[in-house]
């Protein structure tokens, strides 16, 4: 698979987390809409039998890396350091790959410090007020006022933002790929893209080979990934689980009436699983297929595969604070 850094400007708020799981999703309804369903069905061939035809990062600040999820007794913290503002940093310049991992934490930034320009905030979060509406009536219906809110967040303007992208060009060429993001980004990424939400640009997009440390022998994820089953040093693997309760986007909403997936239980991104980078870039799993996430699409596939950062885990310092956890 060929390796590919796409930088994005963001333009207006977002409802739903540019997460990289989320973002393959409507990528697989972008192909389906310009170039058509036989199309996506021979991307998607192979897709649960660790043959992905690409594998999406979430979306990173340009020059960072989410911090690892790992015990705060694993980094190695200074005496008078304020362990809750330790806490706040969350973003780890890619120039810290040159240093141990051990000392990341203390080399990663509260997202304040990495603001740019004239903003004051890295995000706001706002409520948006919402009506339920009957459209044949235009009118809110027998039951009058039923008012909800989403939420909104905005970004700073000037923050530029990177996404990972592993690719099977053999199967979809990168300038088709690049059509189909760019597509999303006019049309709108996520929850409440029909009034705006979820637009973005590509500003730029270079094969380049993802980031690793020298000597790797474990791995840091860049989106969330389904481990399950997989092999993994359990005793030495860190990760924190979430469930995602995914629903269908584009047609696939109004078929049925039954938008809903079911849940499936995956590691949030910046996982770390000790073992060796494989050369494929990427490590998890295909979900889905054969009717077991969606009772509307039995096709449904679920991205459980997340790019990977080889780092080096280990010594004997670490192996302490492991065993003092």
């Amino acid at each position: 698979m060929q390796s590919y850094q796409i930088t994005l400007s963001l333009e207006s708020a977002f409802a739903t987390a540019l997460k990289g799981d989320t973002l393959f999703g409507q990528l697989c309804w972008a192909i389906r809409n310009r170039y058509g369903e036989q199309r996506l069905n021979a991307c998607l061939n192979g897709y649960n039998q660790n043959q992905p035809f690409a594998v999406v990062s979430d979306a990173l600040p340009k020059g960072y890396l989410p911090l690892p999820k790992l015990p705060s007794s694993f980094y190695q913290a200074q005496v008078s350091s304020d362990r809750k503002a330790l806490k706040k940093r969350h973003w780890l310049p890619l120039t810290a790959l040159t240093e141990p991992v051990a000392d990341w934490q203390l080399l990663a930034k509260d997202p304040k410090a990495i603001l740019a320009g004239s903003a004051t905030h890295f995000s706001e979060k706002h409520p948006q007020p919402h009506n339920t509406i009957n459209r044949q009536t235009n009118t809110t219906g027998e039951n009058g006022f039923a008012p909800y809110s989403v939420e909104q967040e905005w970004f700073a303007p000037h923050i530029k933002w990177t996404i990972y992208l592993l690719l099977d060009t053999a199967k979809l060429s990168f300038a088709d790929c690049r059509q189909c993001l760019q597509d999303i980004g006019e049309f709108g990424y996520g929850k409440d893209a029909s009034i705006g939400m979820g637009k973005f640009s590509i500003d730029n997009a270079v094969e380049q080979a993802l980031p690793t440390q020298t000597l790797a022998n474990a791995c840091l994820t860049l989106a969330p990934c389904a481990p399950q089953g997989l092999g993994f040093d359990a005793a030495n693997s860190y990760y924190q689980l979430f469930t995602r309760f995914g629903r269908h986007g584009d047609m696939a909403v109004h078929q049925q009436g039954k938008p809903f997936k079911n849940p499936i239980l995956l590691a949030q991104t910046a996982a770390v699983f000790t073992t060796a980078p494989s050369t494929s870039g990427f490590i998890g799993q295909g979900l889905g297929g054969h009717g077991e996430l969606s009772k509307t699409i039995s096709t449904t596939v679920h991205q459980g595969y997340a790019p990977v950062i080889g780092i080096r885990f280990g010594g004997s310092d670490t192996l302490s604070r492991f065993e003092s956890f």
